[in-house]
């Protein structure tokens, strides 16, 4: 393999600097739906006329946009796009349960308020893209507003409809692997293919691929020299920052012999706390860290497949057949089931322990001390591993008709089921671990388990190796989980214009759906026993039934007048009503008009609405750490104290549907002067209240502190106010509310217009977001986090990001270059941190291409793609970054075949 790598990483570097020399590739990104022969799938609305464009914008992406930058799947690469934010990705899931995980999250609101849709249709896996293989995906449709009305609960953000190539003829294979050229390591490789084929003369279509990836990911994060080991420490983000009471080993932290460290074979010496102490933490010294060890990112496999069949049964009748499946797994180190040296969270070691050296024994009988509490970092007892499995499995059966008078007609049904499977071998037992560290000496001189419980193994815990494997194995056991998630969704629907005004043909869809959501979640024994001293799963039960019916309508009501050459309305309204919560109302109401040739400017209002998903409503309790500031403690220059805190979340089956009042005014311009040139502006308002979210540990601690007594409970507090844990479960908060400006410019112009000979086009598009504001209110403070952008686990986004991509296509190369732009912000503005200040970014990315036609064989396509081509590196600290590259120049090189 390293071989493999060695060459890989040559030609990557030959390939990087030919992609920084080339002529910049094209990349489609229009303002359409996608055309079907002459109906236009419009993904904001349920018609279906030609020629209808819906009053909400939508976005279409094809292959070509999706590739940009080599992304490991589809969430990734709408994630470098400016209205999207990587909330869950691999880069950001490497230490918690959720590993691996691609959801899409619009505008910074969270992943649960945008809804994915696969051919118009929900599927199963909460949203997670990696389940579907990217080869089969034709394009993608991104709604940039609220569309529950039109297709239900989750669309408050907007919806991103996935569209499968069921039409595609022939077989395509395709191989390619990557691996970060600053760095040497993020090895991925990825296998694909395709076929399809018509049958019946015509009649019949079958289409099946999938896809085979494999990343190492990056372990430990200390690989990266401006992420591992850096922290907010006394109010500055500084390195090199370690537990300050804890040692590899172990470390005395009170009575006569505190800051003594245990060597490996049993003897003390001085610890090294570094320069500057603040909390549990130090800087410099020798202060251990799950960093050291602990992944950056998440390493994966996965594979997925996909197979569609379309049959027309009558001319006026057609049948498709869907099934989908994928599995993700990977086993990996974790993190540390470490022991804090407090009296509330370190081990209470006794005078008279047989592990102790005889000397230690007499310094402390001398000083009339009957024992002292030990802090130790454990990664040679319980650092444990995380193994996990992913499974997904869809069938869908549709049927689409025509009846005479044109009208059309569709039903399906859609069986899905999701599998989610955790193991993670290494963490502490309580009962176990406290009678084990309790050793003594027998009558005989053996050394036993003073409690003498059976099979209890003496542990020794002083000195880095001293536990011994049936110690081990003894103190330690594996938290377990075995989840399944069953999604049952049927629909009917009617489409069709009724009748003709002046200005144009009258159209409506009505239509119902039926949907059945339920999980089951079961728990080894031990984590049902609650036997482990920090993490275990929770079992779960639980499931809804929303029945709903929706109508909507287009009305053409002007037409050929001066500046209301073609005024169209658009109306839609669903009605929910949930086992869980009762019934719910969700509408909209927009309008378009060509206010002169070729500018047309749309406004939409809608009342979208999202009930609680069973991960909110049932979710298992969930664990983590993060390193907080708390502000109850103050260091002796008034900066709050740095805290390492174990944060639980989960679900809460009280909560209520939000409610979301959302507004998009913009306008279009494709000037008939000139060909190829579109223009987008649009203005959107969200405004959300009963939202149903999870309050970052730093912001539940930040409220607390300004007043708000509830989320003082969901605090546990220790000896002076130090921070044992947060408590983060799902709640209704006040109100989420977030406007901003999308911005669009496209040009695409023939290389014949500028004298020069060829079928090729240049393109060039600028897409830009400004956030105005993104506040959350829990009913006693507001919080706002625009600019907010270097703290992982909070809700902030930046105020401007710009994407600018120049291409140049033709049938034998196409290649380009795109600028990826984060304006100036801060590392969490909620803090007052010295160096807070996070300056501009741009990032740059490559590809290029090249298409070899063959008359007597199978055409190739050679490529080549580079994200960070200048290997930018991240600011200081931005670990888990949803916004900056902690991998560093990552290359790309692949090949397609076409037979």
């Amino acid at each position: 393999m390293s071989s493999v790598r060695g060459r890989l990483a040559g030609s990557a570097s030959f390939f990087a600097a030919a992609v920084s020399m080339a002529v910049p590739a094209y990349a489609q990104d229009d303002q359409s739906g996608d055309a079907q022969g002459d109906v236009i799938i419009v993904s904001s609305s349920r018609i279906d006329a030609a020629g209808f464009d819906a009053p909400t914008p939508t976005v279409h992406l094809d292959q070509g946009a999706l590739s940009i930058g080599g992304r490991a799947n589809v969430a990734a690469s709408l994630a470098d796009l400016p209205q999207f934010r990587a909330s869950t990705s691999p880069q950001t899931t490497g230490t918690n349960t959720g590993a691996g995980q691609a959801p899409v999250d619009l505008r910074g609101l969270g992943n649960n308020r945008t809804l994915v849709l696969m051919d118009g249709r929900r599927f199963s896996s909460e949203n997670d893209l990696n389940t579907v293989p990217s080869i089969m995906i034709k394009g993608l449709d991104v709604v940039t507003g609220g569309a529950s009305a039109a297709w239900g609960s989750g669309a408050v953000a907007g919806v991103v409809n996935i569209q499968i190539d069921n039409e595609y003829e022939g077989l395509l294979l395709g191989a390619s692997a990557g691996l970060s050229t600053s760095y040497g390591d993020d090895f991925e490789y990825r296998f694909e293919g395709k076929y399809g084929t018509s049958f019946d003369g015509g009649r019949g279509h079958f289409v099946i691929g999938g896809e085979y990836y494999d990343s190492e990911g990056v372990i430990p994060k200390v690989d990266r020299p401006r992420i591992g080991r850096w922290a907010n420490f006394n109010g500055t983000i500084t390195p090199d920052v370690g537990y300050g009471n804890m040692a590899y080993g172990g470390l005395i932290t009170s009575g006569v012999l505190a800051g003594q460290a245990f060597n490996n074979d049993g003897s003390l010496r001085d610890y090294d706390y570094g320069y500057a102490q603040a909390g549990n933490f130090s800087a410099g010294g020798e202060g251990p860290s799950n960093d050291d060890w602990s992944p950056l990112v998440t390493p994966q496999r996965r594979y997925s497949g996909l197979a569609s069949l379309t049959y027309e049964i009558t001319p006026s009748i057609q049948v498709t057949a869907q099934v989908r499946h994928s599995r993700m797994y990977n086993d990996y180190i974790w993190f540390g089931d470490n022991i804090q040296g407090s009296q509330t969270s370190g081990q209470w070691i006794n005078a008279d322990n047989a592990f102790l050296s005889q000397g230690i024994r007499d310094q402390l009988s001398a000083a009339g001390e009957d024992g002292f509490y030990l802090g130790r970092a454990n990664r040679d007892l319980s650092y444990s591993y995380i193994d996990f499995e992913r499974k997904t499995t869809q069938g869908t059966l549709a049927f689409d008709g025509t009846f005479s008078n044109g009208f059309r007609w569709s039903a399906y049904y859609s069986h899905g089921e999701y599998q989610n499977n955790i193991d993670t071998p290494g963490f502490l037992l309580s009962e176990n671990f406290a009678n084990a560290v309790d050793a003594v000496f027998d009558g005989n001189g053996n050394i036993v388990c003073r409690s003498g419980a059976e099979g209890c193994v003496p542990v020794n815990l002083f000195g880095f190796g001293s536990p011994s494997d049936e110690a081990i194995s003894y103190v330690t056991g594996t938290p377990s989980q075995r989840a399944k998630t069953k999604l049952d969704v049927g629909g009917i629907s009617l489409r069709g214009e009724p009748i003709s005004l002046p200005a144009g043909d009258v159209s409506f869809s009505i239509g119902g759906e039926i949907r059945h959501e339920a999980v089951n979640q079961t728990v080894g024994e031990l984590d049902a026993a609650k036997a482990f001293r920090t993490f275990s799963f929770s079992s779960l039960s639980g499931g809804y039934t929303v029945s709903e019916g929706f109508a909507e309508v287009a009305v053409p009501l002007i037409y050929n007048t001066p500046l209301l050459q073609q005024l169209n309305l658009n109306a839609a309204a669903r009605y929910s009503h949930y086992s869980t919560t009762g019934g719910i109302w969700s509408w909209k109401i927009g309008a378009t008009n060509e206010f002169f040739p070729g500018f047309v400017g749309r406004v939409t209002r809608s009342r979208d609405i999202r009930s609680a998903n069973l991960t909110e409503l049932y979710n298992t309790q969930t664990t983590g750490y993060n390193t907080i500031q708390n502000p109850f403690r103050r260091n002796a220059d008034g900066t709050p104290i740095s805290e390492y805190v174990l944060s639980n979340g989960g679900g809460n089956p009280d909560l209520t549907p939000e409610k979301a009042n959302t507004w998009t005014v913009g306008a279009t311009y494709a000037p008939p002067m000139v060909p190829g040139l579109n223009l987008s502006l649009d203005y959107y308002n969200i405004d959300i209240d009963d939202v149903i979210d999870t309050i970052a540990s730093q912001d539940v601690i930040t409220r607390c502190y300004n007043g708000n007594a509830a989320l003082c409970d969901r605090i546990d507090f220790g000896p002076d106010n130090s921070i044992q844990r947060t408590v983060s479960t799902y709640v209704n908060l006040a109100n989420y509310k977030t406007d901003g400006i999308d911005g669009q410019i496209d040009y695409k112009l023939p290389v014949y217009k500028l004298g020069f000979d060829g079928n090729g086009q240049l393109h060039f598009n600028v897409k830009g977001t400004w956030v105005n504001s993104l506040t959350i209110d829990d009913g006693e403070s507001t919080i706002e986090y625009v600019r907010s952008q270097g703290y992982t686990f909070g809700d902030g986004v930046p105020k401007w990001r710009v994407n600018a991509t120049a291409g140049y296509e033709s049938e034998g190369v196409s290649g380009l270059i795109r600028a990826r732009y984060i304006s100036p912000g801060e590392f969490n503005s909620s803090l007052d941190i010295t160096n807070n200040h996070i300056g501009a970014y741009t990032y740059f990315d490559g590809q290029l291409s090249f298409n070899v036609k063959n008359d007597s064989g199978p055409d190739m396509e050679l490529y080549i793609n580079a994200s960070n081509l200048f290997n930018k590196k991240p600011p200081y600290g931005s670990l888990y970054s949803p916004y900056y590259d902690v991998i560093g120049r990552f290359v790309s090189v692949g090949a397609r075949v076409k037979l």
